[in-house]
């Protein structure tokens, strides 16, 4: 089809002229609709708002051929059937009002948009009526209303989508692209809607298939996301619930150990719409800031739910992103709701930790299969020799001193070796627990530091001969420009010409630390944070330096106390299941686990 010719004025410029009705439906489908995926979430969230309890759809060709939505809502009449593909036409808009926004979909620019670019054709059927109806749009132009045989509900059927529009398929990725692109959508849908069921195919196999989930609104979140993320996200989620003013943030989230190398597993919501916020994500990292590496992403799903007039989510065609009126208030909550999460779950770490270290010792181990190791000797055991009983015998080690009764032993158990000088071995009522004895100090001292920060400020403790530290110039300014802010952490320093700076205080918690390694260290810590940045901001990472230096070192030797005590502190002490860097402090095999290791299971 050629186009018109432009119309021109006298002097031969180009005159303004309205666009064809049809141009500017497919104007706006390139905002609503740019891959088959865009398609899929505005007919689910159609869906959503009707009511609906179970919903099914069907991909084919990565949505270029199909894309097949069927629920059990309220469905449409024949007059809704209309008004339904015209655009700007919805029943989710109570009034005028774009702020009271209740609803996923509100802006009635979906279906029109879809219908421009595509063949589309809608079955409805409303609970009460007889017989169902169905409408066509193909290329924009809306068929009659006319009769048709379906269940209670709603069938839209998306066919040959940018048919119309050619140009947009050549930047369309390959089909099974696509396809994970639509997988993904339907997976945040249904995690922001445990009740509902939710199905996607591609015509021959089924890639989700989610029940709807029963009891309260914490159980039944988990127990969709356990069926979305896995069972080893449920077994290591923090559960949240956390109130300010009128914000209400619920979800889970895993603990710190339990982590990933990219974002992709941050799931955000926002009154039940998933969002990919800059603000939330960055809020989120804030909180995990002095648990987790640098380069891991924790794994959560969070719910914010606020009143309407609080969040602007007409913001971009996509619904993806919003604006919030107090973004300070949302970014507190976040924060401190997370923060207290995880202070809460102590000295808890991943159970998929212990997994890992199941393999590692199979990997060493034997090559043949457990199965084999229940099979008896390949000959028939000789009768022991006397002589060598004896030997053994002599071999017995001693009986520990603490004798306290398996099932009476406190969570993370007794100290009964210590490996390589770097590891203690502890037993526990039902298995062993391995702690990385430096890792797990340096939580401690970095907790016993924040702890004294927030009451009267961290002690010092006065040098008998001040240590002067070379350095270069610029060092020395860093660490000179901040003298006073970390005077109140206990380093008491000055500047000793341009080259070196003399430490006269250290803080008191980091006991014998090795001030000079010290004192290089934070001056290369200084170098990360904006001058402009006052150090409380920047508090974790600060105290995070100095409880490296005042942790007990692996290769020190500890006494049986020494390492006892270190494990009780450990069962009191906030986030002591990961290190200031966020590894695992402590390993736990079950007992079930070790007997697995050695055949007996």
């Amino acid at each position: 089809m050629q186009s018109a010719p432009a119309l021109r004025t006298a002097d031969n410029r180009t005159a303004i002229r309205r666009l064809p009705e049809t141009l500017v439906n497919r104007i706006a489908a390139g905002e609503v609709v740019e891959r088959p995926a865009a398609a899929l979430k505005e007919l689910v969230e159609n869906a959503i708002d009707a009511g609906a309890r179970r919903i099914d759809a069907v991909l084919r060709e990565g949505g270029r051929s199909l894309i097949a939505v069927s629920d059990d809502g309220a469905g449409m009449g024949p007059e809704d059937l209309r008004l339904a593909v015209e655009r700007h036409a919805t029943s989710k808009l109570a009034g005028d009002d774009l702020v009271d926004i209740r609803f996923l979909g509100f802006r009635g620019e979906a279906l029109p948009s879809i219908g421009a670019v595509s063949r589309l054709s809608i079955v409805s059927r409303p609970h009460g009526a007889d017989s169902a109806q169905r409408i066509a749009v193909e290329a924009g132009e809306v068929g009659p209303v006319e009769p048709a045989g379906a269940p209670l509900g709603t069938r839209v059927e998306v066919r040959d989508l940018f048919y119309a529009t050619p140009a947009r398929l050549k930047f369309l990725k390959n089909e099974r692209v696509e396809f994970g692109h639509a997988l993904d959508v339907m997976k945040r849908l249904a995690m922001a809607h445990p009740g509902i069921a939710f199905s996607l195919s591609d015509g021959e196999r089924v890639a989700l298939r989610l029940a709807a989930a029963n009891g309260d609104l914490f159980a039944s979140r988990l127990d969709r996301l356990a069926a979305i993320l896995g069972r080893d996200f449920a077994e290591n989620a923090l559960a949240v619930d956390a109130e300010r003013e009128a914000l209400r943030l619920t979800g889970h989230i895993g603990v710190p150990t339990y982590n990933r190398g990219t974002a992709q597993a941050q799931f955000l919501f926002v009154n039940g719409r998933a969002v990919r916020d800059r603000q939330l994500i960055g809020a989120v990292r804030a909180a995990y800031a002095d648990v987790l590496a640098h380069d891991r992403y924790p794994v959560v799903a969070l719910f914010l739910d606020l009143p309407p007039d609080l969040v602007d989510v007409n913001v971009h065609p996509a619904k993806a992103e919003v604006r919030f009126r107090d973004a300070g208030l949302v970014r507190g909550l976040i924060v401190g709701g997370l923060k207290q999460v995880l202070a809460a779950a102590g000295h808890r770490t991943a159970t998929t930790i212990s997994t890992a270290a199941l393999g590692a010792f199979r990997a060493e181990g034997l090559q043949a299969p457990p199965s084999a190791w229940n099979r008896g000797f390949d000959f028939a055991p000789t009768r022991p020799s006397p002589v060598l009983m004896e030997r053994a015998a002599e071999w017995q080690a001693p009986p520990p001193p603490d004798t306290t009764p398996p099932a009476e032993l406190p969570p993370l158990g007794l100290a009964r070796a210590q490996i390589h000088a770097t590891y203690i071995l502890s037993e526990t009522a039902d298995g062993l627990i391995l702690v990385d004895q430096h890792a797990a100090h340096e939580r401690l001292v970095m907790e016993r530091m924040k702890a004294a920060l927030a009451g009267q400020g961290v002690p010092s403790q006065a040098l008998l001969l001040p240590e002067v530290v070379e350095l270069a110039e610029d060092e020395v300014t860093r660490l000179d420009q901040r003298r006073d802010e970390l005077a109140g952490l206990g380093l008491v320093l000055e500047a000793f010409g341009p080259g070196a700076v003399v430490v006269r205080e250290t803080p008191a918690p980091l006991g014998h630390a090795d001030v000079k390694a010290l004192v290089r260290d934070l001056a290369d810590s200084l170098a990360e944070i904006d001058q402009a940045l006052a150090l409380t901001d920047r508090l974790d990472h600060v105290c995070a330096t100095m409880a490296c230096h005042g942790s007990v070192r692996a290769g020190r030797k500890l006494s049986v106390e020494e390492m006892n005590a270190l494990l009780r502190e450990m069962e009191v002490t906030p986030r002591s299941g990961q290190c200031n860097h966020g590894r695992p402090t402590w390993v736990k095999l079950g007992r079930g686990d070790i007997e697995r290791l050695f055949g007996r299971r």
